[in-house]
């Protein structure tokens, strides 16, 4: 996954963006075939694009065509999990002032986006655990 195959939107004077924030979010399964093995912590890199909804439409995994049979598990059990998370569509609006100065809105739509994600598995008090944090990039 190449780190600038996306550019972050660039937004203009009077534009404002909100949403693309997670609503529904479920954490991959920590893969079955893994568990009798209690394997050091794992993480995998993903980017999740997200439509105009806010619905995951596809999920690019860092490296994936080079990965071993088992870090592919890893990568399934993200890509299935991810493949069901639900953000806010990101909404950008544009505003404007009047003669006045009083500002309104004068335009507004939703557009895709894409997010960076590590997803880690590890072990906690002999479970298997799994979670996921956002990159600190904006929306893309």
């Amino acid at each position: 996954m190449a780190k600038d195959d996306l550019k972050h939107y660039q937004l203009a004077l009077g534009q404002v963006a909100t949403g693309a924030t997670p609503r529904e979010h479920p954490a991959p399964t920590y893969p079955p075939s893994l568990l009798d093995r209690q394997l050091p912590p794992h993480e995998v890199e993903a980017r999740l694009i997200v439509d105009e909804a806010g619905k995951v439409t596809e999920v690019r995994i860092a490296d994936e065509a080079q990965v071993d049979a088992e870090t592919r598990l890893f990568d399934e059990a993200v890509r299935a999990a991810a493949m069901q998370w639900v953000f806010a569509p990101l909404h950008v609006s544009q505003w404007a002032a009047d003669a006045n100065g009083n500002t309104h809105q004068v335009g507004s739509e939703e557009r895709p986006f894409s997010m960076d994600y590590v997803f880690r598995f590890a072990w906690k008090d002999g479970k298997p655990v799994a979670d996921a944090s956002a990159s600190p990039h904006a929306p893309r």
